[in-house]
């Protein structure tokens, strides 16, 4: 039997320069989904995160000397966030939602991930953030993945590929993602020159390129027939993509000449926890399209200068 290669499809021979002018901006593509009611569940998860008495039990866990010492395991999540949802996908997958509880930072104090309680468990003030009942803080979305599959590996699906080259896939696209498209996501919905943007937005378009070559051929999921950490990594991220890019920047499509990722994407949406995360992260993105983020940042302004090719064709 022959070993099957972890690849990187080659870039297309003339990739799209950002600073060349476009002939025309296309203001096509698919929109967000109309706003519906969401889900009993998602509105549960909702009001967990900002009830007062999950504030005031989260008050009562800090310690005189300012210490956080839940009473179980608190994962620091917002739904808008695809890092903390690579998390809750584990969770939910898992079956541990009796066991790691889910919370927003402002439960630490108004000021979110900036609040002094919040800074003594992660400096860096960043989410997502797993707190365990002893008071060491694990930051980092890869780190605490790793934690709870380790922790809980007897709980439900292992989500480990049944291999070492599959598990070395899952851990390559991973990576990629970490490395190179996560640092890349902020030209979709932050402030920034317009230059700037249209260059990174083609640096996405070329890792696309890179994951599609590194997604197992037979699929449907990136490292075979089983959802893995590595499509957990992966998926929360393309819901930006696939949400943003063709409403606001033109994109006729993400998976355009990708058949691999056009066949994961569909597979992944059809997993139970995986759409539930999907759908907690496009209900973040409803709230930014109802504060018009793209036109208050004067990112739709950028757009439709029509001087920078957006859709990256």
């Amino acid at each position: 039997m022959t070993s099957k290669a972890i690849g990187v499809r080659a870039p297309l021979a003339a990739q799209p320069r950002c600073l060349r002018p476009a002939p025309t901006t296309s203001k096509g593509g698919a929109h967000l989904r109309q706003a519906t009611a969401p889900p009993a569940r998602l509105v549960q998860l909702r009001r967990t995160m900002a009830s007062p008495a999950a504030a005031d039990m989260a008050a009562a866990e800090v310690a005189a000397d300012g210490t956080y010492k839940p009473a179980k395991p608190v994962l620091f999540s917002v739904m808008i966030s695809n890092c903390a949802a690579r998390n809750r996908f584990v969770i939910y997958k898992k079956g541990l939602e009796g066991e790691v509880d889910i919370a927003a930072p402002k439960l630490l104090g108004e000021k979110g991930v900036k609040s002094k309680a919040y800074m003594q468990l992660n400096p860096l003030g960043k989410m997502p953030l797993l707190v365990l009942p002893d008071g060491q803080a694990l930051p980092e979305s890869q780190v605490i993945e790793s934690y709870l599959l380790d922790k809980y590996a007897a709980v439900g699906p292992s989500l480990l590929p049944p291999t070492p080259e599959a598990r070395a896939r899952a851990a390559l696209a991973a990576r990629i993602l970490d490395l190179y498209v996560t640092p890349l996501q902020g030209c979709m919905y932050k402030q920034m020159d317009a230059a700037q943007r249209c260059d990174k937005l083609q640096t996405v378009a070329f890792q696309l390129d890179v994951l599609e070559g590194v997604l197992d051929a037979e699929g449907p999921f990136v490292a075979g027939a089983d959802i893995s950490f590595g499509d957990a990594a992966l998926f929360p991220t393309f819901v930006f993509f696939t949400e943003i890019l063709p409403k606001h920047f033109g994109w006729p499509g993400v998976f355009s000449g990708r058949p691999r990722l056009e066949r994961w994407w569909a597979a992944v949406q059809k997993d139970a926890e995986a759409a539930r995360v999907i759908a907690e992260m496009r209900s973040g993105l409803a709230d930014w399209e109802s504060a018009k983020r793209w036109d208050t940042l004067g990112i739709s302004a950028q757009v439709a200068d029509g001087s920078y090719n957006w859709s990256c064709s």
